[in-house]
């Protein structure tokens, strides 16, 4: 695995990967701005990154970050490519565990402002995590 430093890569390891939702509050920003296709239900700010994280978690308990790549970072912005892992163990936007292992990616990009999160843009690869669950034919 290529570890990714910065709040990104916190994010994916200790927080996603780790489980550490009180990370978030260290991380994010009061007015965090999220600009990703939220997922049903799912509440904007900081409680919306919780409601993410607990929600994958719960469909994936054994999610593991594979690589984060290529990673970018200037001090106010920072980009990188993810691919996770994870077996299917929970309902997933209303797809019931299939016990599928799959492996997804994604794109991120982050605005920081005072050392926090402010802004967040990403692209999950979600058609091929839909396929490899079940919800739609490969």
């Amino acid at each position: 695995m290529t570890d990714g430093t910065g709040l990104i890569g916190r994010f994916y390891k200790e927080i996603i990967e780790g489980g550490n939702l009180d990370l978030i509050d260290e991380l994010a920003t009061d007015n965090l701005v999220d600009h990703e296709e939220a997922l049903p239900g799912q509440p904007p700010g900081k409680e919306g990154v919780r409601f993410f994280v607990t929600a994958i978690r719960a469909a994936f308990p054994d999610i593991k970050v594979k690589t984060i790549e290529p990673w970018l970072t200037d001090g106010r912005l920072e980009a990188c490519h993810v691919v996770m892992t994870g077996t299917h163990r929970g309902d997933m936007a209303g797809v019931p565990a299939s016990g599928n292992t799959v492996e997804f990616g994604g794109t991120d990009i982050i605005r920081v402002e005072d050392g926090k999160v402010a802004e967040h843009w990403g692209s999950t690869d979600t058609l091929s995590l839909m396929q490899q669950i079940g919800a739609f034919p490969q």
